[in-house]
């Protein structure tokens, strides 16, 4: 079986890639696909990003894509960022960009009240294939960077239970608890169903 990550992002793909080590799947990514547009990801909802982007590349190839979305939502800025996390300090910033706008726009605030949640969405579309899973992961945002691992807001962001940031825990670590890879264990049980009956 074949599929592409709907992604240019080498953090996302090395993460999703490593969810799928034990699938005996084929997994490729838009790198290996110069030549497609790029896929406009302005829907309302990260639900919305995730199949846009799974069903246009399948359009484009033929070949069944998965795609994720990822928001971050902070209790204390009322749900925001939201689907706009990776914008959150405007377009083209930086992962450095947004976590010191998060920073500040905290800054103050008592840990009581800087609870937050990630939610992903992966979507499978192809033909006569639409399957959807979501993660989550419930912590808290720091109030300094912390760890080299990871990328986007990891360095400060804090899972329940944890005393280390999601930048601080290693792949591995980080795969078995967060939103993504929660949300890719569930697609890769599913697409070993498809492979069971031979989609």
């Amino acid at each position: 079986m074949q599929f592409i990550l709907a992604t240019h992002n080498l953090n996302k793909i090395k993460e999703i890639k490593k969810a799928f080590d034990d699938a005996d799947i084929e997994i490729m990514s838009l790198h290996d696909f110069p030549d497609l547009p790029d896929v406009m990801e302005d829907g309302e909802t990260i639900e919305e990003n995730s199949l846009k982007k799974a069903k246009e590349i399948f359009e484009h190839t033929g070949i069944a894509a998965i795609a994720d979305d990822t928001g971050l939502e902070v209790d204390y800025l009322d749900g925001a960022p939201g689907v706009y996390a990776a914008r959150f300090a405007g377009e083209n910033c930086t992962y450095e960009d947004n976590n010191l706008k998060m920073l500040n726009s905290l800054k103050g605030v008592s840990r009581g009240k800087r609870g937050a949640k990630f939610r992903c969405i992966v979507t499978l579309y192809g033909e006569n294939l639409h399957h959807v899973t979501e993660g989550i992961l419930d912590g808290e945002i720091i109030e300094k960077l912390t760890g080299k691992n990871g990328f986007g807001y990891d360095p400060i962001f804090k899972p329940n239970g944890f005393e280390l940031t999601l930048a601080e825990l290693s792949l591995d670590d980080k795969n078995k608890i967060s939103h993504r890879g929660q949300a890719v264990s569930k697609m890769v049980e599913i697409i070993r169903e498809l492979k069971r009956k031979k989609i």
